[in-house]
């Protein structure tokens, strides 16, 4: 339910004018294709160079904070399918903290893309860009030994989560991990009070800024243990609003 989210829909076709070293192996979006009523397609390209700063003022460092939280575990990791990755700031560290991995980037947002390859810098020859459907895209490298899946998950409908989760399964290597980042409603008094509300609105605010039909989060938690991944780790944030988990494959 973020910027991230962008990468539920769209799907490959023209180039959108990448400048120069930025054109690595691009694959950009088709707004012409049909959709249904039920995939209506948000438009999170006029949030690409806002994102960073709207997520500052609403959230201060936590986001990121969260996203980062298992960088320290994935160093032994050489390829990463990353979904709904959005400006590139998690990747970017990703690089930092481990020179030898590759990613394929996910995301519907060609302007997102752009700034992921922005920000991965010098690395950006590690990187490649697939503007598409994160729902039905067929993994183009497995095996992975890393899934990244950031404020992505709450933009898509339980049974969405369920379909991902099984194709991504038969992605991953046998000890491969899936770091996931989320907004989470907490028991108790602050959950019902504080959690709960902002939820609701950044459901609302999405929804009116890029036509996001989600008003859920949609459980992903079972979901995933029901795909046969296990949870290893889990932190939390804001007193519970943010989670930060990884799960392994076996």
């Amino acid at each position: 339910m973020s910027a991230p989210a962008s990468a539920m829909l769209s799907s490959k076709t023209q180039e959108h004018g990448v400048p120069g070293a930025l054109r690595l192996g691009f694959e950009t979006c088709d707004s012409t294709r049909p959709y249904t009523a039920r995939s209506i397609v948000p438009n999170f390209d006029p949030l690409a160079r806002l994102y960073r700063w709207m997520e500052l003022f609403t959230f201060g460092p936590w986001l990121q904070r969260c996203r980062c939280a298992f960088l320290g575990d994935l160093a032994a990791c050489r390829r990463a399918a990353v979904l709904g990755e959005g400006d590139g700031r998690f990747t970017a560290q990703l690089f930092r903290a481990n020179s030898r991995i590759e990613v394929d980037a996910i995301d519907a947002s060609a302007a997102m893309l752009r700034s992921l390859l922005r920000r991965a810098g010098t690395s950006a020859n590690r990187v490649h860009v697939h503007c598409g459907d994160a729902r039905t895209w067929q993994p183009a490298n497995p095996p992975y030994d890393l899934v990244v899946t950031h404020f992505f998950l709450d933009c898509l409908t339980g049974d969405e989560v369920r379909s991902l989760a099984d194709r991504l399964r038969g992605a991953l290597s046998p000890s491969g991990l899936w770091v996931v980042s989320e907004f989470a409603i907490p028991e108790g008094t602050f959950g019902q009070w504080v959690a709960q509300p902002v939820v609701w609105l950044l459901y609302r605010a999405f929804g009116l800024l890029t036509g996001l039909a989600v008003r859920n989060l949609p459980g992903h938690a079972a979901v995933l243990r029901a795909a046969g991944f296990t949870l290893r780790k889990r932190r939390s944030f804001l007193h519970g609003l943010l989670a930060a988990e990884l799960w392994t494959a076996t």
